[in-house]
Order: C-alpha cells, then sequence, then structure tokens
C-alpha cells in the first residue's frame, strides 16, 4: 500500500476509534437516571463516579505520553482501545456501584492513550500544511460520537437493558482494536523527509533533539499549554457530562417522564456536538489556510484559537434562558441548544488546535509527553469543576455559568503570552 494512501487510512481508524471512545464515555451521561435508579443512588453518587473517571483520566494522560514516546503508537494504542473496550463491557456486568465505578476508573485509565498517540501519529505522517485539518479530522470522530450518542443509545434503550448497551459497545471497541493492529505501520522515510523537515526559521530538523524530562519543565511552553488546559477543559467536560441530564431536567421539570425526555435527547442532545465538531473542523482548516498564505504556523494556530473565543460569554445566558417563565418550553429548549452548540465550537476548536501547537512547538520526541502532562491538567481541571457543579447546580447554578464563561478568556492570554516553539537546549 503506498503511503499516501496508509495514512488515510490509518486516519479513518482513529477516527472509528474516537468515536467509540466518546461513545462509551457518553453511555454514563445519557443513562444516568437508569444507572442511578438501578444502583439506588443519586446525584452525589454520581459526580463521584464521574470524579473516580476524571481522576484516571488525569493520572494516566502524562504515563500515557511517556508510553507513546517510548513504545510507539502502535502497540500502546491496541492496548489502550482493548481496556477501554473490555471497561465499558466490565460497566455492564457489575453488580454494585463500586464494581461499576471501578470499572469507569479503568476507563478512564485506558482512554487517554489514544490522543496521547494521535498526535504523534499526525506529526509523523503529514507535513504541516496539512496537519491541523487531519488532526481535527481524527478529533472529530469525538464529536461525532458524542452526537450520535444519544440518538443511538436512546433507540437501543428502547429494544435493552442499559447493561446490554453497555456491553454492546464494549464489544465494537475490541474489533477496532484489531483493525489497528492491522493498518497502522511505522512511516518511511520518504514521509519522514517531508513531515519532519524544518520551517525556515529552525536551525535543524526537530526530530534529531529532544528535550531531557527536567528540560521540558523549564520551558514556557509547557506550563502555558498545561495551564490551558487545567483552565479551559472544565467547559468542555461540563458539555460532555452534564449537558445531557441539564436537558433532561428541563423536561422533567416540565413534567416529562424518564422516557419522555430520553426521546427528547435522542433527537436534539448531539446537536452541540455536531456544531461543536464542525466548527473545530473549520477553525483548523482555517489556521492551515493561514500558514499556506505565509503567516508562521504557531501564529496562524494561535489566531485561530483566540478568534474563537467570542463565544465564551454566552454561557452566562443559559442558567436565564432556560428558565425564562414567559416563553414556551421548546423554544427554551431550543435557545438552550443553541448556546451550548456555540460554546461546544469554541471547545472544540481548542481542543483540535492545541494538539498542533503542541507538535509545533516541541521536537517529536517530545509532543505526546508534553500532549499527555497538558491534557492530565485538563482532567484535574474537569475533576475540580465538577465538585464545584456538583454542589452548585440545583442552588447556584447561575455562579457556575458565570465561571464558564471566563475560562477561555484567561485561557486565551495564557496562550498569546507564553506559548512559542521552544528553541534547541545548549545541553543537547
Amino acid at each position: 500500500m503506498r503511503p499516501t494512501i496508509r495514512r488515510n487510512y490509518i486516519v479513518a481508524t482513529i477516527f472509528i476509534a474516537v468515536v467509540c471512545n466518546y461513545l462509551d464515555r457518553q453511555l454514563l451521561s445519557i443513562l444516568k437516571p437508569e444507572i442511578l435508579t438501578h444502583f439506588g443512588v443519586g446525584d452525589a453518587e454520581y459526580a463521584v463516579i464521574v470524579n473516580v473517571f476524571l481522576i484516571c483520566y488525569a493520572i494516566m494522560y502524562p504515563v500515557g505520553g511517556i508510553l507513546v514516546d517510548r513504545f510507539g503508537p502502535q502497540k500502546v494504542m491496541f492496548t489502550g482501545i482493548l481496556t477501554w473496550s473490555l471497561a465499558c463491557v466490565g460497566g455492564g456486568l457489575s453488580q454494585n456501584i463500586v464494581q461499576f465505578a471501578i470499572c469507569r476508573g479503568i476507563l478512564g485509565l485506558s482512554e487517554p492513550v489514544i490522543f496521547a498517540g494521535l498526535i504523534v501519529v499526525i506529526t509523523v505522517w503529514y507535513e504541516k500544511t496539512k496537519r491541523a485539518l487531519a488532526n481535527s479530522l481524527c478529533q472529530f470522530g469525538g464529536s461525532i460520537g458524542a452526537m450520535i450518542a444519544p440518538a443511538v443509545i436512546a433507540w437501543m434503550s428502547h429494544f435493552f437493558p442499559w447493561y446490554l448497551v453497555f456491553i454492546f459497545a464494549g464489544c465494537v471497541g475490541i474489533v477496532i482494536a484489531g483493525v489497528w493492529l492491522l493498518v497502522y505501520r511505522t512511516p518511511p522515510q520518504e514521509i519522514l523527509d517531508m513531515t519532519t523537515a524544518p520551517d525556515p526559521d529552525e536551525a535543524q530538523r526537530r526530530d534529531t533533539w529532544s528535550f531531557s524530562w527536567g528540560q521540558l519543565w523549564k520551558t514556557s511552553s509547557l506550563w502555558g499549554c498545561l495551564l490551558i488546559r487545567l483552565v479551559s477543559d472544565p467547559v468542555w467536560y461540563f458539555c460532555s457530562f452534564w449537558l445531557p441530564g441539564f436537558l433532561r431536567g428541563m423536561g422533567a421539570d416540565q413534567g416529562l417522564s424518564h422516557r419522555q425526555t430520553l426521546d427528547m435527547i435522542q433527537y436534539i442532545g448531539g446537536i452541540p456536538f455536531l456544531v461543536g465538531a464542525i466548527g473545530g473542523v473549520l477553525a483548523s482548516a482555517f489556521s492551515d489556510k493561514l500558514v499556506r498564505r505565509g503567516m508562521p504556523s504557531l501564529k496562524a494556530r494561535k489566531i485561530s484559537m483566540i478568534s474563537m473565543v467570542v463565544f465564551a460569554p454566552l454561557c452566562v445566558l443559559i442558567p436565564f434562558v432556560s428558565t425564562w417563565g414567559d416563553v414556551s418550553f421548546s423554544t427554551r429548549i431550543a435557545l438552550v441548544v443553541i448556546i451550548f452548540s456555540l460554546v461546544a465550537a469554541m471547545c472544540q476548536s481548542w481542543l483540535y488546535t492545541i494538539v498542533v501547537i503542541i507538535s509545533e512547538s516541541f521536537p517529536v520526541k517530545n509532543v505526546s509527553s508534553v500532549l499527555g502532562i497538558a491534557c492530565g491538567a485538563g482532567a484535574v481541571g474537569g475533576a475540580i469543576f465538577n465538585e464545584v457543579v456538583g454542589s452548585l447546580i440545583n442552588s447556584m447554578g447561575d455562579v457556575v455559568f458565570f465561571i464558564m464563561a471566563s475560562l477561555h478568556i484567561i485561557a486565551a492570554l495564557i496562550l498569546w503570552k507564553m506559548v512559542k516553539r521552544e528553541p534547541k537546549p545548549a545541553t543537547v
């Protein structure tokens, strides 16, 4: 198979794997009422289960990056896909809430490796003028998974109990793991000559040297990327873990039954994730276009990300729109979905493009480790914010949304001031 053909198959396989990843992740939030009723627990225990996932996710992201840098993406990503699929099956087989939480923790430990490996795959297989778009297409799978999850899961729950839905989703992932082993290969030298070629402002190829672990922590870009994910990721985690429940809660307040709210989610729950995915891809394509026009690649990515922050203040409108008594329920739902859709587009553009920024700020041999550290920080931020949401959403929900409105603005300042192309250290 020609290398330029193979890399398309590689991207397609990653796309499908990420779709399954987000589908497995969304099972908990969409089937939340059924799962909590089955185990006889409430929102406090739900927040604990979410945090078990997030804490494990945060711990494993840096470890996953190190593993990918050391053992390569093929083996590590295969292990991750297989493990999270088995964890999903285990969740369906759980007999009590503790077993279920453990399976969600294993899911959190195994999911990060595909994202840590993804950036290495894109960096070595695609040249700079195509890298952001290729990465966004892989990441697009997450939004597609989140988008179709409400429809697919709600449809399946009409015919099967929640635990069989978990088991089926896990079995699909096991198949994807086998496909990845067959598809991925290390790129040949002809591809590496294109993908690792230096920019005009670089004196040396960035695939021939790397920072040591200690040197990485002395770079401003590492701390910048870490702080960006720590500050901005909670907004996306809210969309992923709380949005379906938030919409179902609006339906319940209107007097709809569990089944009716699930049917509602089936039709509208995926809209914000679809709009978010499209926004992320378009923002990535825009940054690639700026690079082709001659703008320095890192500056192009920054401009693309910062321009999307205009949607951040919309978050403050959500609690007012959702309880707007003078308009119909359908109008309120539509307005909440529109706002979340625009916020999701902002979140996805940042999540897609920060990966490319890392690949262009650090040598190839460091990108997975840096991404792991940054994404681990993002999961920590998500876990902290999840505690805030769990304690305030029912009593002081307005405060939560005001916090959400400010986070990407703060992250934009960090991005512009701290992230740069890191030069070769004198000791290498």
